[in-house]
């Protein structure tokens, strides 16, 4: 849990990449649609690999812009997480990008992340939250669908120019 969340300022913008770690890819979610009604099951990879995001520029619309906001979230002084939203054409807060640091996942900073976006949303008068993930991302799947998310669609087409990502986009949404 971060001892401390803020919003994203002049001040701390240079925090931002500071909790990009990469992760280990173990397998892929199999999204089933049927009756109206996404379910998936997981599939492991007989070979797991290192899987890392490039570090992003991020621009001062973030910190200027009343449709957008990024927050941090701090262990003493260093940076732990972040949690980047924006507004979205259907009324859903779109989740850009959730990270957390390696040495702090699977302690909270997640969900207390999420709950502050969740607040955000809500303030800003959206009906919920949306995300797009990749399959083989199966860590992030498990924690979104624990957290009240639940597929909305899939697109096997969105990383079709990327010969070697071989992955799915999974969309996941909450309604309040």
């Amino acid at each position: 849990m971060p001892e401390t969340i803020v919003r994203m300022s002049f001040a701390n913008i240079g925090d931002y990449n500071r909790s990009n770690d990469g992760f280990m890819v173990t397998g892929r979610i199999v999204p089933k649609y049927a009756n109206d009604e996404w379910t998936y099951s997981e599939e492991k990879f007989a070979e797991p690999y290192f899987k890392k995001y490039a570090d992003e520029e991020i621009d001062f619309s973030y910190i200027e812009d009343a449709d957008k906001v990024v927050f941090l979230g701090y262990d003493g002084i260093d940076c732990i997480g972040r949690i980047r939203l924006r507004a979205n054409w259907n009324g859903f807060a779109m989740i850009e990008d959730i990270g957390i640091a390696n040495s702090h996942r699977r302690r909270g900073v997640g969900a207390a992340l999420l709950a502050q976006a969740t607040e955000w949303a809500r303030q800003n008068g959206y009906c919920g939250l949306m995300l797009e993930t990749q399959d083989v991302n199966v860590s992030a799947c498990r924690f979104y669908a624990s957290n009240g998310f639940a597929i909305g669609g899939v697109d096997t087409r969105l990383y079709a120019n990327f010969p070697t990502a071989n992955e799915k986009a999974i969309f996941w949404y909450r309604h309040f």
